[in-house]
């Protein structure tokens, strides 16, 4: 059956500095909502305060100090049930969490995580810089090697949750005091940092919504806030 109109839009929902566990509430009340069809395909972007999150294949010696130091220094470290395994966020850095059905993709996730690649490019070639991936390994590149953007997802029910991470404007240093992604001396980058300047993050979530939109075949539409069960969850 043809997609009408309405089912084609991704509802794209901009909420600024969210602690992460703040976030992945939302996130778990988005997929029951997608899941149960009371939305369209959401784009939650927004960004957190200094967290450490470890996917399902982290292992302890992704934090080589021990967590007890990193958390001296102000981060926090969570558990998570996406794919992938230790990277980190912080303010500056652009979260994007797409909670959108699988069915239109076949339900293939390696599809899904090529088109989040292809947004992710094309939004850094909308602002001057080249990138791309690197065989074998999840995530965008530079051609240096530098690791701008990170991704990993999770699936339930045909509804993705997490998803990516743009080094925009943030502090690159915590990545310095860990093993990123699980790869040994990995080198990291941003957006400020290949442009010389800061970016406009707001400038840079119409970029990174208007390219999900042509990866997806979605209609950006942005949403202030997203109705569920009565309440605003958005």
């Amino acid at each position: 059956m043809p997609e009408t109109h309405a089912a084609r839009e991704l509802w794209c929902i901009r909420k600024g500095l969210v602690p992460y566990a703040d976030a992945h509430a939302l996130q778990k009340e988005l997929e029951a909502a997608r899941q149960a069809g009371r939305v369209q395909d959401v784009l939650l972007m927004l960004e957190h305060p200094p967290v450490y999150t470890r996917g399902r294949r982290s292992e302890p010696s992704e934090l080589p100090m021990g967590e007890d130091w990193y958390r001296a220094q102000g981060i926090d470290i969570v558990d998570t049930d996406r794919g992938g395994r230790l990277t980190y966020h912080g303010p500056g850095q652009l979260v994007g969490y797409p909670i959108m059905s699988l069915k239109p993709y076949r339900d293939d996730v390696h599809e899904f995580i090529r088109r989040m690649e292809s947004a992710i490019i094309a939004a850094l070639a909308d602002v001057g810089i080249a990138a791309g991936p690197i065989e074998g390994l999840t995530g965008v590149w530079t051609h240096e090697p530098r690791k701008i953007a990170s991704i990993g997802v999770h699936v339930s029910r045909g509804v993705t949750t997490h998803g990516f991470a743009i080094n925009v404007n943030n502090d690159l240093q915590p990545f310095e005091w860990i093993v990123p992604c699980g790869i040994d001396n990995c080198r990291m980058t941003s957006v400020a940092n290949e442009l010389h300047a800061q970016f406009d993050m707001e400038r840079f979530m119409d970029i990174v919504s208007r390219e999900v939109g042509v990866a997806y075949t979605r209609l950006p539409v942005r949403q202030d806030s997203v109705i569920l069960a009565g309440a605003e969850a958005a």
